[in-house]
């Protein structure tokens, strides 16, 4: 989110940590069994259904970026009712936010009404509808509402489908599993960022609904979740679905067993409850991160990452330049899911508030320096190179690399850091019959806040220069490095109780007996 976009290591990591087994290959003997034994579980279907699903978070990557390289044609269209002025761009860039808020609010009642599965399934109708009305739009209305609709679906795809996969998942796998959704949502920005250089803003729209459909049917043969089934009474139906899942030769009774524990053990929180040190402190780390992570400018960058390039007058097309960002990030990412657990949750925060702070900086400084205004109102099309830029993309002279070195930069100190920890430390730090709320709360914050962010970006920097922007989310960043100093804990190698007892007493993680 989100990011959001931003951009998700899940909370399925932590899962991983406290439950990793030994066996991580397709067929794996688990629960205690010997090769060959009931006990083997064939992973090639979960394999399957993962895909299946995480479709959808592919969709939503490609859709969160959309904004980026259609900003040419819509801001020079040549017809006076899909030309775009700053501040109906703003809004174009950034009502996506709002309907990730409510897409993504929605599915958290959803999710308990029609299940896990029925959730990732609608979430296709709105992202189909908004990439039909962007196609064929003839009015800035069909626009806005394509682009809000899409980020209704975005909502819900980021509401349902970790929840989806961490039920499917076994805990040997359920880690590796759970990093997919984050993958494949990067996947989706580069793969836009691709077509985009090439392929007219209208046809991009016809493209993003491809994943949509195929969501549907990929997703329509998938069982559902045998949490979801047991809740609901339905023990057969639960067998069936994870005897699919694990293959025939696994022993399905034990873990159907432990998930009926876990479902009658469930209760709820009372507001006696969230008023104490216990629940209240973590769910105010978990919301003030979110609140920082989202104003600390990454949606924006990524939403408008041609513009800013643009803006800033690289030395290299602002389209290709694009595309190398898309896979420095999703390299980012890769990297940042390796050092989860071998790297101190503030050690990493402080590196990555340290990077975004230099980044943004530098690009606050070399903006103002080097007079980076908005370009002027460009021709009536997506197709790179901008004017300028000769047919493979080499710049005129006087141009630097410079920028693209920082947003660079900026986006790898983000994955580093504050992109999937604040992930990862709502898994950790919240307690389990609080999430629902709290998760909530931090789903309205985050994605409200990046509407404002992405809202107002635009309109500041086209006003008064690429420098103001980025000023603030140069103040914002080192909030960030302060408020991980002064409220943050390391929870790297703590028990649950453990942190559990650090915020009941706030001063130590040791339990006394």
């Amino acid at each position: 989110m989100k990011g959001r976009g931003n951009e998700l290591v899940t909370s399925a990591v932590i899962m991983d940590r406290r439950s990793k087994a030994a066996a991580s290959d397709e067929n794996t003997a688990l629960l205690g069994g010997e090769p060959g034994t009931a006990s083997l579980v064939n992973n090639s279907r979960l394999f399957l259904a993962v895909f299946s699903v995480v479709l959808g978070n592919f969709s939503f990557g490609y859709s969160l970026v959309y904004a980026s390289p259609v900003q040419t044609a819509l801001q020079g269209s040549e017809d006076p009712r899909l030309q775009m002025d700053s501040t109906q761009y703003a809004w174009f860039g950034s009502i996506y936010s709002l309907g990730a808020a409510a897409g993504g609010l929605g599915t958290m009642m959803l999710n308990d009404m029609i299940g896990r599965k029925m959730s990732i399934m609608t979430s296709a109708l709105p992202s189909a509808v908004g990439y039909m009305l962007m196609g064929g739009a003839s009015d800035r209305w069909m626009l806005l509402l394509g682009r809000f609709l899409t980020g209704i679906a975005g909502g819900m795809t980021s509401a349902s489908i970790p929840v989806y996969i961490s039920e499917i998942s076994h805990p040997a796998i359920r880690g590796a599993m759970g990093s997919c959704p984050q993958i494949t949502a990067v996947c989706g920005a580069l793969v836009l960022y691709a077509l985009g250089t090439w392929l007219p803003w209208r046809w991009l729209a016809v493209a993003g609904g491809v994943p949509a459909v195929a969501l549907v049917v990929l997703v329509a043969l998938m069982p559902s979740s045998p949490r979801r089934l047991l809740s609901l009474g339905r023990e057969e139906e639960a067998e069936e679905a994870l005897r699919w899942l694990r293959g025939r030769d696994y022993d399905v009774q034990t873990e159907l067993r432990a998930v009926q524990n876990s479902i009658r053990s469930q209760r709820g929180v009372t507001l006696r409850e969230l008023a104490t040190p216990t629940y209240y402190r973590p769910i105010l780390i978990s919301v003030g991160m979110r609140f920082l992570q989202q104003l600390s400018g990454i949606t924006p960058t990524l939403v408008y990452m041609q513009y800013i390039l643009s803006t800033s007058k690289i030395a290299l097309d602002p389209g290709i330049a694009t595309v190398i960002v898309g896979v420095v990030r999703l390299f980012s990412v890769a990297i940042a899911a390796s050092l989860m657990d071998r790297a101190g949750r503030k050690a990493l925060l402080y590196t990555s508030s340290m990077l975004m702070i230099l980044s943004s900086l530098s690009l606050t400084m070399y903006s103002h320096a080097n007079g980076c205004t908005p370009p002027p109102t460009p021709p009536n099309v997506t197709r790179l190179p901008q004017p300028g830029f000769d047919s493979l993309g080499v710049a005129p002279a006087g141009l630097s690399l410079v920028p693209l070195f920082l947003v660079i930069i900026f986006i790898f100190g983000y994955a580093m850091g504050w992109g999937p920890i604040t992930w990862l430390l709502m898994a950790e730090v919240l307690p389990l019959v609080a999430r629902g709320v709290a998760s909530g709360l931090c789903v309205a914050v985050s994605w409200l806040t990046a509407f404002a962010v992405t809202h107002l970006f635009i309109i500041l920097a086209d006003r008064y220069g690429l420098y103001v922007p980025y000023l603030c989310f140069t103040v914002v960043c080192v909030f960030c490095l302060l408020f991980t100093a002064v409220r943050v804990p390391e929870t790297r190698g703590r028990t649950l109780e453990e942190i559990e007892n650090f915020f009941r007493t706030g001063r130590t993680f040791t339990i006394s007996s």
